[in-house]
């Protein structure tokens, strides 16, 4: 994209930003009590069975060692759900899974209810609409934060396509909105190099937004965070919820009570127990993996 045609933009996304500054930037699901609001589909994804993921049976074997042990677990659309575990659970393997990383020795993994993701490759699987955050936030660090989210855009990435791209009032008004979402409306021409660890985490889930991803898995997302950027990102997910379905790993428990309304407890690769964040710390089982006794 040519330096006048991104100035451009940029002045088209500060000008809708005023506009939804004038508005106010309040969010129909930004309560905790939001429900599994009903998510705007593609052709591709059914869920009028009332799941956006289903796993049943999986199981993966590393050299002889079990991470994945008859693993069971589905998710509704628009639902915000938390994964705790202790180390070696295989929270992460799961994800790996999910997302075509890692193949399962066995196994069903469907996203909705027609689309076998074990089918598919991992870039394949990701334009299906799930995206996922590493712990690590993963931004280019050199451009500036509208630099970033306009490389992110849901567009055809061919290289003739890619110069003559114009950028429209559209895709402003989409940069505009996820740039209030995400907490960065005043840092638009900051380099992203020069932001805090928690902004660049808000930068790389504002970039996977902009793919407009149905299922988002995100991976210790307040792992370094100070106090204040860890509310902010607890906002930030409510704020989400019922547009996107989300899973969450995380060990903040503090967080994981301000978000959650289903925690799913893995231990040895299969769900150890489930239920609010009070009914699994109650568990006996939970509480035995967690303090050894």
């Amino acid at each position: 994209m040519t330096p006048d045609l991104l100035e451009q933009g940029a002045r088209r996304v500060e000008e809708r930003m005023k506009v939804l500054a004038q508005q106010g930037s309040q969010t129909a699901s930004g309560g905790r009590s939001a429900g599994y609001g009903r998510l705007s589909q593609g052709e591709a994804v059914d869920t009028t069975h009332g799941r956006i993921l289903y796993l049943e049976g999986v199981n993966v074997s590393f050299d002889g060692f079990k991470a994945i042990n008859n693993l069971s677990l589905d998710i509704a659309p628009g639902e915000l759900r938390c994964v705790i575990g202790p180390n070696g659970a295989g929270k992460t393997t799961m994800m790996d899974i999910i997302t075509g990383k890692t193949r399962p020795d066995s196994g069903t993994v469907f996203f909705g209810s027609t689309i076998d993701l074990l089918r598919y490759k991992e870039s394949e699987i990701a334009q299906l609409g799930i995206g996922r955050k590493f712990q690590k936030p993963t931004v280019f660090e050199q451009l500036t934060v509208f630099e970033n989210l306009e490389l992110a855009l849901k567009t055809n990435k061919g290289v003739k396509a890619s110069m003559f791209f114009k950028f429209d009032s559209a895709q402003g008004d989409r940069l505009a909105e996820i740039l209030h979402t995400i907490h960065l409306a005043d840092s638009l021409n900051r380099q992203a190099g020069n932001l805090s660890h928690g902004q660049k985490q808000w930068l790389e889930i504002g970039m996977l937004l902009m793919q407009d991803p149905k299922l988002l898995l995100l991976d210790e997302p307040v792992a370094g965070m100070t106090d204040e950027e860890t509310e902010r990102t607890a906002e930030l997910f409510l704020s989400l919820k019922g547009k996107h379905s989300l899973m969450v790993v995380e060990h903040d428990m503090s967080f994981i009570n301000t978000i959650s309304d289903i925690v799913t407890v893995l231990c040895d690769g299969s769900v150890l127990a489930q239920g609010t964040l009070a009914q699994v710390q109650a568990d006996e089982r939970v509480i035995e993996v967690y303090l050894g006794r």
